[in-house]
């Protein structure tokens, strides 16, 4: 009787426990930030929309194609671009200062009326990535055609990045025909080499700068966009605003051993160990958490979720393991939250009979902020330990992560209302950008580097970039329009 009398009041507790942490999870979601209003009205389009869509149109009829070393020489494309640029911004032109930088880039300068404010820095690159040969048949409109076709502007550069070169000229001249005076000095930066690394274009500017002692206050750059129809469920588009992005290093592992007649074979070839090494590798990633940008950015979204996604988020602080397991499913979700293992290339003997002497594989990482080239490669060689397997460096010394910038923020704050302006339904959050821009050297210049740019994708755009079918809808490209001259306005304040 006594036993039955224990187990009805441990029953009780049970059920009173399990009431309380529901309760405490209920509490928690309903704590979560309402969604936005989203009556607002985007602005109206420019009035001369049509004229600067054709001046992108002429912009992407110009190949300004970066091209590795391999390559060779090839004409430099650039100054003709710039002769482009100057005969469409004539005002641009004539009031601010322009200057050339490794004879493509460009630096413009718009002197405010205030020297003791720190200047706004805004970049884009002005080259291109090549069409893969053999794929030109495949697009619909011509690569370089720049076609004006079914609501879009077509072609190579329309996404990556001359869209955004573009666009913040439009703005700047657009100021300029208003007569408008910036009291804090604005900054434009347009790199040519960003697809090859930026070393001549962006690093070398930055460097101009930072000689100059020029701090900017902040830079902004590509990087992320406004996304829809990536998360199941989600109620509205969400404009993240890269904090951060990810570093890179690649590793080479190489494994020896006798050659020799592949019917006589060692218990362990130097294929199989160097094949052994990338297994362990794979199956034990760096570790994963939601204390970066890009589980901040995981955060924010939350509002515009389901309610099951937001009960989890809400509560990460017990369902943490949980969500992180269902981001890890996704390899898009995946690099958010971890410094990504991806080996990439393997190579090893001569024919089929024959024992190779030597294996090697490359694996790529891209590191996660909080990460370092020196943290990644002590994992790996703790994850393989195996002293026969030589682990180093593939190509240089690696890149760290970027410093992340601050989400509380002016600049950050500046950035998301434009863009709230310019999609009045978008929930706006932070993120982190998982590849690599020319902001990882404005950012060692400026006061906080961010990445974005209010261009809706949905995962049909995805291939597009560097893909087949390179696209712009017209209407993006005018909010985009809206969206530079509304930053400038609020960050110098009108007049």
């Amino acid at each position: 009787m006594q036993k039955t009398t224990l187990l009805g009041k441990a029953g009780k507790a049970l059920s009173v426990g399990v009431l309380l942490l529901g309760g405490s999870l209920l509490v928690n979601t309903l704590r979560l930030p309402a969604l936005p209003a989203s009556d607002g009205k985007a602005p109206a389009a420019p009035a001369d929309l049509t004229e600067a869509v054709a001046r992108l149109a002429t912009a992407i009829r110009m190949p300004t194609v970066s091209h590795g070393p391999e390559a060779g020489a090839i004409a430099n494309p650039f100054p003709a671009f710039h002769q482009l640029l100057a005969s469409s911004f004539p005002l641009t032109h004539a009031r601010l200062t322009r200057e050339v930088i490794s004879e493509a880039s460009l630096l413009y300068t718009w002197q405010g009326s205030d020297a003791s404010l720190p200047p706004l820095l805004l970049t884009a690159h002005m080259d291109t990535v090549p069409v893969e040969p053999g794929t030109e048949g495949k697009w619909q409109h011509a690569p370089f055609s720049g076609d004006i076709a079914d609501g879009y502007v077509w072609g190579r550069g329309t996404m990556d990045m001359k869209h955004g070169v573009m666009a913040t000229l439009e703005g700047v001249e657009h100021l300029l025909a208003q007569g408008y005076q910036p009291r804090r000095t604005i900054l434009i930066a347009f790199g040519h080499d960003e697809e090859i690394g930026g070393v001549q274009g962006a690093a070398k500017i930055a460097a101009l700068l930072e000689q100059r002692r020029i701090k900017p206050w902040f830079s902004l750059d590509e990087g992320l966009v406004i996304i829809d129809g990536f998360i199941a469920g989600a109620q509205r588009p969400i404009a993240q605003i890269g904090l951060a992005e990810k570093g890179m290093l690649s590793l080479a592992l190489t494994a020896k051993a006798d050659g020799g007649h592949s019917s006589m074979p060692p218990a362990m070839t130097a294929v199989g160990r160097v094949s052994r090494a990338v297994a362990k590798l794979q199956a034990q990633p760096m570790p994963a958490t939601l204390a970066g940008p890009g589980g901040a950015g995981i955060r924010a979204m939350a509002p515009a979720l389901p309610l099951a996604s937001r009960v989890v988020i809400a509560n990460s602080w017990l369902l943490e393991p949980l969500l992180l397991r269902q981001l890890e499913g996704a390899p898009a979700t995946n690099a958010l939250i971890r410094t990504t293992t991806a080996p990439t290339m393997i190579s090893g003997g001569v024919k089929e009979n024959v024992l190779p002497s030597e294996a090697r594989a490359i694996v790529n990482f891209r590191l996660a902020p909080g990460d370092t080239p020196a943290s990644v490669l002590a994992h790996a060689r703790g994850a393989i330990d195996d002293p026969a397997i030589d682990i180093r460096s593939y190509d240089g010394e690696g890149v760290a992560a970027s410093a992340v910038a601050d989400q509380s923020s002016p600049g950050f704050r500046l950035i998301a209302e434009a863009a709230r302006k310019v999609e009045p339904a978008a929930v706006v959050t932070p993120g982190l950008v998982v590849g690599a821009t020319d902001s990882r050297y404005y950012g060692r210049i400026s006061g906080a580097a961010f990445r974005f740019l209010p261009v809706h994708y949905t995962p049909q755009d995805v291939p597009r970039v560097h893909g087949t079918d390179e696209r712009i809808s017209i209407a993006d490209y005018g909010g985009l329009i809206n969206f530079y001259i509304e930053l400038i306005r609020s960050s110098t304040g009108a007049p």
